[in-house]
Parts: structure tokens; C-alpha cells; sequence
């Protein structure tokens, strides 16, 4: 027996020898003829005579049954046997783009729209080319100069007299390799031009014509070099070339004497040029992911230099004279080799420290000292052994992280940082503290240090270091190196810290009352940041009125303020005010008066409505009065403070938002959530600020 036999049997035992009875599969409602013994074996059906050829005749063609053709199937088969096949017939999906179809995508609506707003925006077209209409946009077409006087009536902003030129070209998101000499057309207008996310692999020399440019963004091409004509731009401001197959910076780039933004990060560039300096208005230098082992000792000379990225390069170590770059505020080093931190004397603006993933082995205590405004250091994955006391003295510290060290033991100095919300301490080998302790997190760890450094100062005999009259000590006082001062209470920083640091901050000590001398002493010294937070004050000390013309700063945070005295209209020069976390319900009316006020927190108090005192703040930038009981917007109140940017009022009471808030576009960070309102709804409120602001202009009624 044949495999097709032995088929056909195994079949049949599976079926049944009979035919299949189709109606009785259905029901039984459907009166049908057999379907089929068996289909037979395709070898047998190979021998059968007429299989395969069309036309054949004698035997049959097919075992299975088929249906014959409609008269519809067959007049339709006639028709197309008679037509003649379309020489085209489809285009595939995926295909060479043509210089038509580019062409194409600029539209008339795209043009006239490019020529009445100045911008043109052709991303993600799939454009394979320019359009070379493009590069005559800004020369006036015949058909706009053809129009005669009555059409202009009609329809006047089509006329070429009110036409702009392009100033603002985005090409981004297509598969560009070049782009043409013709661009030294737009010489005259053109100041941003957008090209990142192509497959360029050169521009051409003719982009240092554009004499107007101040933003170009090549980023995510195949460029390993620009133009020298480009470093001649002389109003260029903005200049990506990451993602790209750079292998250095062309000296010529400190040519660009305008340059405020450049972003170089993602290449293979191996070092920097030495004339690098001479780029005085640089505030973003943004390098990572290449290849610099060493940074050129000019450097330093950028004086304007507020952000700088270097993370994951192959850096040894940092200039010891970093401290002249005074206004840097983020410093990127994650993922490098280096051995050792600097002291960063001269740095007092630096606000973040990144420096994870390296083989520092110290930190630095002349570091801790000369970083008073320092918010968050970030150094993870290193190889420290031990932390110094001398970290107490990064009073604005909000967030440590030393994970995954080599530390065993945590210095009770930590819970003197009043402001420190996030501490990460795991994957070290920590001894002296439970590991329950520090899964449950820093509030937990703070409160064991605190309680440590009390229980060592009883032990020491130092009682007067717990409490002094009611004033309260900082147990985690550090002397500098100096012998105590005999003018200053030992609860306080002596004179050597306070002149140091222009710092007066005693926090976690449950004062009620700060001694009048304590001020002044800090005038005498020239302190202007005062810090009082987490105590338990029920108004501004008198003696503050010692420093009105010298604090820039005053943190009064988590205390028990209940009302803010008149004396405070006297602070001329203070530009940062924190009375979060009190029990404050309203501000006097000569609060007002304070002009040079930029920041001011009333979070988490009881205010029921923002104090009118508030709406007279015409430098006020930033105005956080989150967690409160506030029920209505003043709207119009808000209107009179022309340079406020950020404004918090989540989680209070407010029922409804008046439309009117809207027209306020000064205002660039709005937070809403949390009150009860129903419009708008919370899916607008995450869309963030422009969503929110463009809902309520929608609903202002006209």
C-alpha cells in the first residue's frame, strides 16, 4: 500500500466511507448534493489525463467541484480581456521620492501661509529634496503683482506689500543628504533654520551667507564637519550639532563671539580646542557621550557659563581653578574616570553637582564650605569610604545620594540639614544603623542621627548644647578650626563660619526665640542668607531688623509664625522669602512695598485668599501658595504683577476658574490640581500650562 493509499484509508476511517451529508452538518435545513468521497492522491491526479493543461480535452480536469461562473463574473472577465492594461497600474508604497512629488508638498496654502506669518514648517514630509520654490519665497510672485485693485479690496493681506519675509525654516524629520547652494537666498531674513532627524552628510559653504541666522540645529545627521564659513555667522546664538560623527571641534568655532547655546554631545570628539575660551557668552555647554579625556585650561574663561555636561567621557579630573567660572549652576560629570573633586572655592552658585559612576575615593570638606547654595549631590557608584561633618554645612541640601559606596558609617552631622528630603544610602556597608532603619527611608535615618547627636552631647556633658534658655543649640556645631566665640552664644555658628559662608542658619532646634546680639554679629560679618526653618518661632525675631538692608534670603519654613510684623517692608534687598509651613492667615499691607521680592513661598499655611499686599510685588517671579484654603481668584490682582512666570495654588479650595486668567500669558508654569472645579477638567490640567491657558481663552465670551 502506496502513502496515498494508506492517506486515502486513514481517511476514510476518520469520515466514514459515505458521503457526507452537508444539509445534516447544518441542521438539516439545507438541501445540498454530496460534497465528496475523497479528493484522491496527488500523484493519482497527475496521471489523470488533461490535469494541468488549460484546454485539454479527454479526462477530467479536477476531482473537486467547482462553481460555475455568474453572468456577471463573465461579462467582467470579457471587459478586461478587451481593455488594455493601464501602463501604470500602481505605485508602490516604499519608492525613490521624485523632485515633483517633493515639490508637491509645498503647497499654495503652505506658501501663502509661509508668506503672511514668516514661518514654514516642512518636517516629517518624507522630503528626499528641497522644494526649489523655496528658495525664492521671499522674492514676490507674479500672480500677487498681477491683482488689480479690486481683487486687492477684496482680498488686501494676499498682496505682496503685506507679505513677510521667511525668518523661521523647519526641515527637520526628512531624509535630506544635501541641501542647496540656493539658500544663500534667505541671506537676508532667515534667522532659524531647523535640519536635525535627516541624512545630511555636508552642508554647503553658501549657510555662512545667512547673515541673520541666530539658532541652526543639524543635530541627528551624518555630519563629521560644518563649513568654515559657518564659524563667520555673526549673530549666531544657538548652534546643536549632537548626534553626529564629529571627531573634533574646529578651533574656528571661537569665532562664534555670540554663541550663548552649544551642544556638541553624542560624537566621537576626542578633546577641545584651546581657543575654546574665547566663547564669553557660552551659558550652556553641553558635551556628553564622547571621548574628552582633558579639558583645555581656557576653559574656565567662560564667565557666562551657567550649565555644563561632560557626563560620560573619559575624564581623569577637573581644573583646579573651576572656581572661576562664578555663575555655573549644573555640573554634569556622571560616567567618567575621575579620581578626586576639586574644593570648587569660588562656585557659590552651584546649585547641582552630578559626579556619579566615577572612582572618587573623598569628598572634599573645603568643598562643603564653599557650596552654600548647593541642592542636589548626586555621587552614586563611587569609591568613598567616609563622609565628612563637614557636609552640614550644605545648608540648602535637598537631595544626597551616596549609594552603592563603601561607607560604614553615617555622620550624625546630616541631621542638622534642615532641608534634605531624599537621602540614598543603600548598597553600602553601613554597621551603625539597623537596615530596617534605612528601608524606611530619610525621614527615619534623620531622626536616629538626631537622637545619636543629642545622646553624644549629654555624654560629652554638653546639656547646654539641647536647649539654652529656650533659644535651642545646633548639636552639629562646627568651629572652623577656631576657637569659640565668646561673643556668641555656643548654640550658635561662630564668627569664622558666619563670615564664610555670609550664612546664619540654625535649623531642628525648637527655638522660640533668637537672641538680639545673634543678628548682630551676622551684620557685623556680612551674613545675608538667614535660615531658621524647623523650629518653633511665632513671629520674626526683633533682632532681624539689625540686617533689613544686608538679607537676600529668609527661610522661616515649618515654624509656628502666626502673623508677620510691619518691620519687614524695611528689607530692601531681599529677593527670597520661605514662610511655607506655618500658620499664617493673611500679610500686612506694607508687605507690598518689598520690590526686589522675586520668590515667595506661603505654602501649606491658611491663607482662605491671596493677600492684596501680594498683588503690589511688581519683581515677583515665582509665587507658591499650594496647600491652602484659598476660594477665589483674584484675577484681576494677578494682572498688576507683569513678571510673575510661575504661579502654585494646588490643593486648595478654588470652585471655579474665571476664562479671564487665560489672556495672563506672562504666566509659563500654572499648577491647578487639587482644588475642586470642574472646568477644566483634570485630563487639561495634565496637558500642562499652554493647554490650560489656551482652554480658558477658548471660553472668554466675546
Amino acid at each position: 500500500m502506496n502513502s496515498c493509499q494508506k492517506a486515502k484509508t486513514d481517511f476514510s476511517t476518520f469520515f466514514g466511507t459515505q458521503e457526507c451529508d452537508r444539509g445534516s452538518a447544518f441542521g438539516g435545513d439545507f438541501d445540498l448534493s454530496p460534497c465528496f468521497t475523497h479528493y484522491g492522491c496527488p500523484n493519482e491526479m497527475s496521471d489523470l489525463p488533461g490535469v494541468g493543461r488549460a484546454g485539454a480535452k479527454g479526462g477530467t480536469a479536477s476531482r473537486i467541484p467547482r462553481c460555475a461562473p455568474s453572468q456577471r463574473q463573465r461579462q467582467t472577465a470579457t471587459t478586461m480581456a478587451r481593455s488594455p492594461r493601464p501602463k501604470s497600474s500602481f505605485r508602490p508604497v516604499f519608492h525613490e521620492r521624485t523632485t515633483e512629488e517633493d515639490d508637491s508638498i509645498l503647497t499654495q496654502q503652505l506658501w501663502k501661509l509661509a508668506r503672511k506669518t514668516g514661518n514654514l514648517n516642512l518636517s516629517n514630509k518624507a522630503l528626499a529634496s528641497v522644494p526649489e520654490r523655496l528658495y525664492d519665497i521671499n522674492e514676490a510672485d507674479a500672480d500677487s503683482k498681477a491683482v488689480n485693485l479690486e481683487q486687492l479690496s477684496i482680498k488686501e493681506e494676499d498682496a505682496w506689500w503685506n507679505q513677510v519675509p521667511l525668518t523661521n525654516l523647519d526641515l527637520s524629520s526628512n531624509t535630506l543628504t544635501h541641501l542647496s547652494p540656493k539658500i544663500a537666498n534667505l541671506q537676508h531674513s532667515l534667522t532659524v533654520l531647523t535640519l536635525h532627524d535627516n541624512a545630511l552628510v555636508e552642508l554647503p559653504s553658501e549657510i555662512g551667507k545667512l547673515e541673520k541666522l541666530m539658532r541652526l540645529n543639524v543635530s541627528h545627521n551624518k555630519l563629521k564637519q560644518l563649513p568654515r564659513e559657518t564659524y563667520s555667522l555673526p549673530e549666531l546664538r544657538h548652534l546643536n550639532i549632537s548626534y553626529n560623527e564629529f571627531n573634533e571641534l574646529d578651533p574656528d568655532i571661537s569665532d562664534l563671539h555670540m554663541l550663548e547655546f552649544l551642544d556638541a554631545g553624542h560624537n566621537n570628539i576626542q578633546s577641545l580646542p584651546g581657543g575654546i575660551g574665547f566663547l564669553v557668552r557660552l551659558t550652556a555647554l553641553l558635551l556628553p557621550h564622547n571621548h574628552i579625556k582633558e579639558l583645555p585650561p581656557d576653559l574656565v574663561n567662560m564667565r557666562s557659563l551657567q550649565k555644563l555636561d561632560l557626563m560620560q567621557n573619559d575624564l581623569t579630573c577637573l581644573p583646579e581653578d573651576m572656581g572661576l567660572l562664578r555663575k555655573l549652576e549644573c555640573l554634569y560629570l556622571q560616567h567618567n574616570d575621575i579620581l578626586e573633586l576639586p574644593n570648587f572655592e569660588g562656585n557659590e552658585a552651584l546649585s547641582e553637582l552630578h559626579a556619579s559612576n566615577n572612582f572618587i575615593m573623598t569628598v572634599p570638606k573645603a568643598m562643603c564650605s564653599n557650596l552654600p547654595h548647593l541642592k542636589i549631590l548626586d555621587l552614586r557608584d563611587n569609591k568613598i569610604t567616609e563622609l565628612p561633618d563637614e557636609l552640614c554645612l550644605l545648608r540648602n541640601l535637598n537631595r544626597l545620594d551616596v549609594s552603592n559606596n563603601t561607607i560604614s558609617m553615617l555622620p550624625v552631622t546630616l541631621s542638622s540639614l534642615a532641608h534634605l528630603i531624599s537621602l540614598q544610602v543603600d548598597g553600602n556597608p553601613i554597621k551603625t544603623i539597623r537596615r530596617d532603619i534605612i528601608q524606611c527611608g530619610t525621614t527615619r535615618i534623620l531622626k536616629t542621627l538626631h537622637e545619636r547627636a543629642l545622646a553624644k552631647a549629654k555624654e560629652d556633658g554638653s546639656d547646654n548644647a539641647v536647649s539654652n534658655s529656650g533659644a535651642g543649640i545646633s548639636v552639629t556645631r562646627l568651629s572652623g578650626g577656631q576657637a569659640e566665640d565668646c561673643e556668641l552664644p555656643s548654640n550658635y555658628p561662630d564668627r569664622y563660619k558666619l563670615r564664610h559662608t555670609r550664612t546664619l542658619a540654625v535649623n531642628l532646634e525648637e527655638l522660640t526665640e533668637v537672641p538680639e546680639q545673634v543678628f548682630q554679629i551676622a551684620r557685623n560679618e556680612g551674613v545675608h542668607v538667614v535660615d531658621f526653618a524647623r523650629n518653633q518661632l511665632s513671629t520674626l525675631p526683633n533682632g532681624l531688623q539689625h540686617m533689613h538692608d544686608l538679607v537676600t534670603e529668609l527661610v522661616l519654613s515649618h515654624n509656628l509664625i502666626g502673623y508677620v510684623p510691619k518691620f519687614i517692608s524695611q528689607f530692601t534687598r531681599i529677593t527670597f522669602l520661605n514662610l511655607s509651613n506655618n500658620l499664617l492667615s493673611d500679610l500686612p499691607m506694607e508687605f507690598g512695598v518689598l520690590n526686589t521680592l522675586r520668590e515667595l513661598n506661603i505654602a501649606n499655611n491658611r491663607f482662605q485668599f491671596i493677600p492684596n499686599s501680594v498683588f503690589e510685588l511688581q519683581g515677583l517671579e515665582i509665587f507658591i501658595a499650594s496647600e491652602n484654603h484659598i476660594k477665589t481668584l483674584n484675577v484681576s490682582g494677578l494682572k498688576s504683577m507683569p513678571r510673575l512666570s510661575t504661579l502654585d495654588l494646588r490643593n486648595n479650595d478654588i470652585d471655579s476658574i474665571p476664562p479671564t486668567l487665560g489672556n495672563l500669558t506672562n504666566i509659563t508654569h500654572l499648577e491647578l490640581v487639587g482644588n475642586p472645579f470642574r472646568q477644566p477638567r483634570h485630563q487639561i490640567l495634565m496637558k500642562g500650562t499652554d493647554a490650560i491657558m489656551s482652554y480658558l481663552r477658548d471660553r472668554i465670551p466675546t
